[in-house]
């Protein structure tokens, strides 16, 4: 798979942040393997712990909004995808193991990470107001495309910060994809094996 690196907002995540980091340490994929950035406003000893537990780094911007604390972890990663956490609620650790053969590719800018497959009047809803959405658990973006899009608004903060870009990456021509977590993890063939193109397991999302 293409290299990965998490993004993890101590704020964004709250009391749920060590939920987050066991699921994707569980994913099958080695420990140290895939790099886990965790932002946050200020040092915290549950941040030291955590780092020795679930092996992560941490990136203490004080004062910043949400927006500059993305763009900061966002910057200091090299790797080709990064996959950001936009709500409180974790994913299950199999969800990863699935969605890894994804990023595999170069015909996809962005994957939207959601555990069930939206309505139909969501979907319409998506295409017209982007931003009225219930924001997804976690979002991965090639960091190229990112970079293009200008990244995050540095001066919003909280769900603001992620409404802008969510709706950036909906407007500007953005090869973009929604998974259904709950889809993935009941496909019947073994997870290496799922394509990005399989009906069961995604839809698309037109431009």
């Amino acid at each position: 798979m293409g290299s990965v690196c998490f993004i993890v907002d101590a704020m964004v995540t709250g009391e749920m942040l060590p939920r987050h980091l066991k699921s994707i340490r569980k994913s099958g994929v080695a420990d140290h393997l895939l790099p886990i950035l965790v932002t946050a406003t200020q040092a915290q000893e549950r941040l030291s712990a955590i780092e020795q537990r679930y092996h992560t780094h941490s990136l203490i911007t004080p004062a910043r909004p949400l927006g500059a604390r993305l763009n900061k972890a966002a910057s200091s990663s090299q790797a080709e995808w990064l996959i950001i956490a936009l709500q409180k609620k974790p994913l299950p650790a199999d969800l990863w193991g699935a969605l890894y053969p994804q990023l595999n590719t170069y015909t996809l800018d962005a994957l939207i990470i959601g555990l069930t497959q939206p309505s139909l009047p969501e979907r319409i809803l998506r295409r017209l107001m982007a931003s009225a959405l219930i924001l997804p658990p976690y979002i991965a973006v090639r960091r190229a495309w990112l970079e293009r899009l200008g990244g995050f608004d540095p001066e919003l903060d909280d769900d603001s910060a992620i409404d802008d870009f969510l709706q950036r990456l909906h407007t500007c021509p953005t090869r973009l994809k929604t998974y259904s977590g709950h889809l993935l993890s009941q496909a019947e063939e073994p997870a290496p094996s799922v394509q990005p193109n399989a009906s069961d397991a995604a839809f698309t999302t037109p431009p």
